[in-house]
């Protein structure tokens, strides 16, 4: 079996002439439609148009050119089927058997910002589709490509042997699949934009593949990096690698939770992450100032950790990074002066994010969490809140320097692992105690932690209190201030144990759990 006639129909007409070329040059008849076969006979590659297989013209602004019997014949007729011969000689019909379509641009389309919602329907492609799952369907006989990259692969079996084998069919039918899969997928997910229904009765995920990974969260887990096909800017799927050795799986989980802690401040800040949680935050008049504050949180924990900023990096504050070991630093950019000097380490990474203001990173997403047999799916917790959204609950309340340190842990502990406590001062984290199978557990790290510090602190906390221990514990350690969720049936014992001991508290009625 040989090659003889192929159906060219693409949007994206990357290398199509070339490949159309050396396909006629083989003697394979070349059949197309509309913009690609205008460019073809631009190009004096020898081509007909689509009616003439199928003796109808191309209908309704093109809507209607390939849904034709005479098109779909030739993809699906199973050639050594004797009834399936004898149809297709009795009808005059011939074989297709090369089958080169891309769509139409629908994320591209709906990518733009004021694209509207019927030029968006314009731009999804019905014939595409369908010739390409035809074809993929009877890839025993039909070779079929969607991706450029794949011209110079079926020319190369076709110089060699005049056909393609039928692994590489195999390989391109599935290639089909998934392609129309997640053509499909980002489809519905626009509907489901449009009519506000994020959360329908069935659910399809489309994500496009960043890297391979070496392996997962250990050695023997295998693992790959995706992201979404209209991510928005400002994110770890978007960053621009400057320098060193490739991300790891956990280096993107750790980079990614310490770019979602900085983007919770406009002014200065520096985040220090590891194992996805904050050891370290700062905030300060410039962003040296905050590193220097996130070092002095933990300079223990800071070891090998990940480093975000909201600013610009400059020299002086390169230099300090550069005293220690760490695995990625984080920024919008990079001085010139900084990345020479960042750079002296050879597998230090540095990841360029781009303008955080302008990357509209406080929209929520839908977040996706496997569980055996399931996924569960969540929107993602951007909630913030002002001073006029608390509620003091105790006799005294928070002086003006207290409530900014309770605002400032406020945004820190939403993102601790649960059960989470974190004690703050002078704008920077003095203590975390995290992922606690207890809330007083939890306390009493984050206060052995601080040590010292803890008197004159204020202390957060995601969740409320179950009962008076963990404000018992707090008031021992000397914290002058609490920021709490409330909501507990002992919500009384917390806060006559915070006013018998003179301690402010403040309630957001909202939690901040994270598991």
């Amino acid at each position: 079996m040989a090659i003889k006639r192929a159906l060219v129909s693409v949007s994206d007409k990357t290398g199509i002439v070339e490949f159309c070329r050396e396909l006629a040059q083989q003697g394979v008849q070349i059949i197309s439609t509309g913009g690609t076969k205008t460019l073809l006979e631009k190009e004096n590659v020898p081509v007909i148009g689509i009616s003439e297989v199928t003796g109808f013209p191309e209908i309704l602004d093109g809507r209607v050119k390939t849904l034709h019997p005479a098109v779909h014949s030739g993809l699906l007729a199973v050639r050594n089927e004797p009834e399936h011969v004898k149809q297709m000689q009795q009808l005059g019909l011939d074989y297709i058997d090369l089958v080169v379509v891309n769509l139409y641009p629908f994320k591209e389309t709906v990518s733009k910002p004021d694209v509207s919602y019927e030029h968006a329907i314009e731009n999804i492609d019905i014939g595409g589709p369908t010739m390409l799952r035809s074809a993929a369907k009877n890839h025993a006989f039909v070779t079929v490509v969607v991706d450029a990259g794949d011209y110079a692969g079926v020319l190369e079996e076709l110089r060699r042997d005049g056909d393609t084998g039928l692994d590489t069919r195999k390989r391109l039918a599935a290639k089909v699949f998934r392609h129309t899969s997640a053509y499909d997928a980002l489809i519905s997910d626009y509907f489901a934009e449009q009519l506000e229904n994020p959360l329908p009765e069935s659910l399809t995920v489309t994500y496009e593949k960043v890297q391979d990974l070496r392996y997962g969260e250990n050695p023997h887990q295998k693992a790959a990096f995706y992201r979404k096909p209209l991510a928005s800017a400002g994110n770890i799927t978007t960053a621009e690698q400057l320098h060193g050795k490739e991300l790891s799986y956990n280096n993107i989980n750790d980079a990614n939770a310490a770019l979602a802690i900085v983007k919770e401040f406009d002014e200065p800040a520096v985040v220090a992450v590891k194992h996805m949680n904050p050891c370290g935050v700062g905030i300060g008049r410039d962003i040296d100032e905050a590193y220097v504050k996130a070092y002095e949180a933990d300079p223990t924990s800071i070891f090998g950790g990940i480093v975000a900023a909201n600013r610009t990096i400059g020299a002086e504050t390169a230099a300090r990074l550069n005293d220690i070991f760490l695995e990625i630093v984080i920024a919008p950019d990079f001085e010139p002066a900084a990345l020479e000097i960042l750079q002296r380490k050879k597998n230090i990474r540095l990841l360029r994010i781009g303008d955080l203001a302008s990357a509209g990173q406080r929209r929520s997403e839908w977040l996706i969490t496997s569980v055996e047999g399931g996924m569960l799916v969540q929107q993602s917790d951007v909630h913030s809140l002002t001073a006029a959204d608390l509620k003091v609950v105790t006799n005294r309340a928070p002086s003006e320097e207290e409530l900014k340190q309770l605002l400032f842990s406020w945004k820190v502990v939403k993102h601790v692992k649960s059960n989470a406590i974190l004690l703050a001062r002078d704008n920077m984290t003095i203590g975390v105690g995290a992922g606690q199978m207890n809330r007083v557990g939890a306390a009493r790290i984050a206060i052995e932690q601080a040590g010292d510090k803890a008197r004159g602190a204020v202390l957060a906390s995601d969740a409320f209190f179950p009962m008076g221990d963990t404000l018992e514990l707090a008031a021992k350690a000397g914290i002058t201030a609490v920021i709490q969720p409330g909501g507990s049936i002992k919500d009384e014992e917390s806060i006559a144990v915070a006013n018998a001991n003179n301690i402010a508290m403040v309630l957001t009625g909202v939690r901040h759990f994270k598991h």
